[in-house]
């Protein structure tokens, strides 16, 4: 029996156009993923400027990708509880707060990077 998502070459092809898919979707309808991508265009480049060790090119970097994934997966729960229906339930309050939360969590995890790093290195 044939897998649907294909297997080898394949699979990873089909895989990789979802990815894409996903990526474009957050682009284009979540401002919040706009805001933290332009946030990674500018830090990135500043990241690879302001830092000569690779690891602490990496502690720079990758919050910020981190804090991507995190929007994305978070964009993900409060569509899957938006496709449950519009009506209010403290449950589904609860999944798009913890959601929120763990974007909060990254956004701190960034800025204690930035502070830490970046500091030292201005200084």
């Amino acid at each position: 029996m044939e897998k649907p998502n294909g297997v080898g070459p394949m699979r990873i092809i089909r895989a990789a156009k979802c990815s894409w898919q996903g990526i474009r979707f957050a682009f284009v309808n979540e401002s919040a993923f706009r805001q933290e991508l332009l946030l990674c265009v500018v830090l990135i480049p500043l990241a690879c400027w302001l830092t000569s060790h690779p690891l602490e090119r990496l502690a720079l970097i990758l919050p910020l990708i981190l804090l991507l994934v995190v929007e994305c997966l978070n964009s993900a729960i409060e569509a899957a509880i938006d496709r449950i229906g519009p009506e209010r339930h403290p449950l589904s309050g609860h999944a798009k707060d913890l959601g929120s939360a763990a974007v909060f969590f990254c956004m701190l995890m960034n800025l204690l990077s930035w502070l830490v790093i970046g500091s030292a290195k201005l200084a």
